[in-house]
């Protein structure tokens, strides 16, 4: 199997470039490829996009640091899945509780905007990731191009799949992926999704995931 994170990986040369220009403009930035967060046996796993350039790239823990991960913890908090409403730092003391969150990509993209050929070479990652994941039920994708990637890593059809918000997809092997818009500062903004949307797709996600340990 192959390692399901690597702090030293620079297989995607633009990235690489694009890390090393930021620590040269930020040298107290942590700008390396971000490990997942949370506990190893959680039966809910939650997938994002990319660190933001202010947020897990300053910080080294994944949606830490800048606005989408405010409405994130705050929610993880509130359904008991996270110890503290807000993650400020990765030595902050926050703990995940049955969660675990891991990113499509592991390292900051230009704009936000990873290219498809490194969603594709950083899905080794996430692929192995999920293999070792033996309790994890439930994916709860943020965002389509995380929903790709889920779906990628359990070699399914993207096709037979469409990202919907809420939308419930049955993975296999009593597994089920669960959709979300993401929780960024546009679509929260823009009320594209609001609290109570984001609220009940965490609620559903940690009621699934309650029922398939039972």
């Amino acid at each position: 199997m192959n390692a399901i994170f690597d702090v030293d990986c620079r297989r995607c040369p633009r990235l690489a470039r694009f890390l090393d220009a930021v620590k040269a403009e930020e040298p107290s930035y942590y700008c390396r490829p971000v490990p997942p967060f949370g506990d190893r046996k959680a039966r809910l796993v939650l997938v994002g996009l990319a660190p933001g350039m202010h947020g897990a790239n300053r910080t080294g823990r994944p949606f830490t640091g800048d606005h989408a991960g405010i409405l994130l913890y705050q929610t993880l908090y509130k359904f008991g899945l996270a110890s503290a409403p807000v993650s400020t730092s990765a030595d902050d003391g926050l703990e995940l509780l049955d969660a675990r969150i891991t990113n499509s990509v592991k390292c900051l993209p230009p704009a936000n905007k990873p290219l498809p050929t490194e969603i594709k070479e950083c899905n080794t990652y996430l692929r192995a990731e999920i293999q070792a994941s033996a309790d994890a039920r439930v994916f709860l994708a943020l965002g389509a191009i995380a929903h790709a990637a889920v779906l990628r890593a359990h070699g399914l059809r993207l096709a037979a799949f469409p990202f919907a918000h809420a939308a419930e997809h049955d993975l296999g092997n009593g597994r089920v992926m669960l959709d979300s818009y993401h929780c960024s500062r546009y679509n929260t903004q823009t009320r594209r999704l609001t609290t109570e949307m984001f609220e009940a797709v965490i609620e559903k996600a940690r009621g699934l995931a309650e029922q398939a340990g039972t």
